[in-house]
């Protein structure tokens, strides 16, 4: 077979559209994959110039995969066109003398985490503190939902967690409660993952937005609710809240007060925890009110914190700006 660089390729396109039936389209992903592949391997300047396939290493591989992560291509692109430059080579092998395929072994750069979403301290104030503008702010179900939103972010829950408190701890007639709300004690206790207990504390608005709902709970509570009666967040049937109509609830109430983006209840745990930070510096102490078992789950809020200042310092100092000092 003829090993030039345009022969191979165009003979391994012939094969997946003869015998893989891929479509026109998936054909021309391949073909600028390995067109990308070729202009990588090629001299500096010559990216059309023959290259030694054959003879491609594991070294020049990486090499490859490494410039392209220097251009700023994701690992999900990255990944695919080593998939797509790895079946050329199985191909390959059995067409013309490989002591291995290069691509073997060779990975694509660890996907970056995105950092969780948090909102800006003024605006998660204005969404767990205002009304919708549309409801009355006195109903059972405005005072249910600022209760829950100001717990949410007053303790950093997550929303299993909020939906599974209870108005005291029971222990009674097979229930045993998951969490607890401390009013006088000012503090929540919670069942986080891995059934490992905690205890937050709970700020003055959440407490007062819970201490407001109450004397509305009490007028949902049914006689025969069972473990629901125990509840502190129920819905208007008089069933323990949900973790999904919670979601909604929040969204809807963002969507009322035409915030930015939907909102959801780990936003609010992940504000909580970023405002906390930066407040204060203390890692170690939003590791044990988040429940996270390891540091490095909570380190990520660092680099929030480090995204905030930056934004400040561009907006602030008067050499960060393009320009500046000209």
């Amino acid at each position: 077979m003829d090993t030039t660089t345009s022969s191979l390729i165009g003979h391994y396109l012939s094969f997946l559209r003869s015998q893989r039936k891929l479509s026109p389209h998936t054909l021309d992903n391949y073909g600028r994959d390995l067109q990308e592949l070729r202009a990588l391997l090629a001299p500096a300047g010559d990216a059309q110039a023959d290259v030694d396939l054959p003879r491609t290493t594991q070294a020049q591989i990486r090499k490859c995969a490494a410039r392209l992560h220097a251009r700023g291509l994701d690992a999900r692109s990255i990944a695919r066109k080593l998939s797509a430059w790895r079946g050329f080579f199985d191909w390959m092998s059995q067409e013309v003398a490989l002591t291995a395929n290069p691509v073997e072994g060779v990975k694509s750069p660890k996907k970056s985490k995105p950092l969780p979403k948090a909102l800006a301290t003024d605006d998660a104030v204005r969404l767990v503190s205002q009304g919708d503008p549309a409801r009355d702010p006195d109903s059972t179900l405005a005072a249910c939902n600022r209760a829950m939103f100001e717990l949410l972010y007053s303790s950093g829950l997550r929303v299993s967690e909020l939906v599974g408190i209870d108005v005291a701890d029971v222990r009674e007639h097979g229930h045993e409660s998951a969490g607890w709300i401390d009013i006088a004690e000012a503090e929540v206790t919670v069942t986080g993952k891995g059934g490992k207990k905690r205890k937050v504390p709970v700020g003055q608005a959440a407490l007062q937005a819970i201490t407001a709902w109450l004397p509305l709970r009490a007028g949902l509570v049914k006689a025969d609710g069972g473990a629901d009666a125990h509840a502190l967040f129920l819905s208007e049937r008089g069933t323990r809240m949900s973790p999904r109509v919670t979601q909604l609830r929040l969204k809807a109430h963002g969507r009322a007060l035409e915030m930015a983006g939907d909102v959801h209840p780990h936003m609010l745990r992940h504000s909580f925890a970023s405002h906390v930070l930066q407040s204060s510096g203390d890692l170690r102490a939003v590791q044990e009110m988040l429940g996270h078992a390891s540091i490095s789950a909570t380190q990520v809020y660092t680099a929030l914190d480090f995204q905030r200042l930056a934004q400040v310092y561009d907006q602030a100092h008067p050499r960060a700006r393009k320009g500046g000092g000209k």
